[in-house]
């Protein structure tokens, strides 16, 4: 995530929530060497995995970081890396850069999309110790926490060689039984829109609370006035999504980097703990 795009709310206190928190300060620039990107709406120009942005200055910071949509790089606002960066960093590599140890170039890449992986199940594990009615898998979640802690402070090795998708499958099990949990509680029919394509969907002021909303394709969607409250945002896509008014005060497993990508305002209600995007414009005069 870039601090481009924050505003001035709170940032969590719980020293867990705290270390998956980018710090570019502390990063060798990874976001801006390791991913790749293509032109478009999102890019102002190619670039290649490993390859460093031509953005990217001799101190690792970003040239145009206050201008990134300006200057046509948007995408760059809505990524976040979870701390995986400075984790890789400062822990990982012991603070020797890839420009101090040029051979540490190509391992850095390849780390780094496994480090972002584990941090992102860090923080939706972290989600779930915050969750009250989630109390029975409370336990679980720590375990697996722990567990992943610990593989993110080893060495390079043994983090390429760790199976991602089989850790991503158990702690997504204790992810859909917190979510059944919480929502439990909400009264009503809840709908159900896991995986749903609702791009451009016209959903004012529509009464999602509880909804799940699993990996939905919101893109461009109109959720102005929406009741999102403990819906179940994990994985959403939510690029040029309205919200203005919505209200998503306790929305489950919502992200930073998913708030960059929409669209609010001042009167957009949002969890404790993220920070209102900068780009969003204020609340209209009533």
């Amino acid at each position: 995530m870039t601090s481009s795009d924050a505003g001035s709310d709170p940032v969590p206190a719980d020293p867990h929530r705290l270390e998956l928190l980018a710090d570019c300060g502390s990063c060798f620039g990874l976001c801006c060497v390791a991913l790749p990107f293509a032109k478009s709406h999102d890019f102002a120009a190619d670039k290649n995995a490993g390859t460093p942005c031509r953005n990217l200055q001799d101190d690792f910071r970003c040239g145009i970081h206050t201008r990134l949509r300006d200057e046509g790089y948007p995408g760059c606002t809505v990524f976040d890396c979870f701390g995986a960066g400075q984790k890789i960093s400062q822990v990982t590599f012991e603070g020797i850069s890839w420009r101090e140890r040029p051979g540490s170039a190509r391992t850095m890449t390849e780390v780094f999309p496994v480090m972002r992986q584990l941090h992102e199940l860090l923080w939706y594990l972290t989600d779930v110790l915050e969750l009250r009615r989630a109390e029975p898998v409370h336990r679980e979640a720590r375990g697996a926490r722990a567990d992943i802690e610990r593989l993110t402070r080893a060495g390079a090795d043994e983090l390429l060689a760790a199976d991602v998708p089989a850790i991503r499958g158990e702690v997504n099990e204790l992810l859909l039984r917190a979510s059944e949990l919480e929502r439990a509680v909400v009264p009503g029919r809840k709908k159900n829109h896991r995986g749903a394509d609702l791009m451009g969907a016209r959903l004012r002021k529509a009464d999602l609370r509880g909804a799940n909303l699993r990996g939905a394709l919101l893109v461009a969607a109109d959720l102005t006035g929406a009741d999102l409250r403990s819906a179940d945002l994990i994985g959403a896509d939510l690029r040029d999504t309205r919200l203005t008014g919505a209200d998503l005060t306790d929305a489950l497993f919502l992200t930073q980097a998913q708030l960059n990508a929409a669209q609010g305002d001042a009167s957009t209600k949002i969890p404790e703990g993220l920070t209102r995007p900068g780009h969003w414009q204020a609340a209209a005069p009533r």
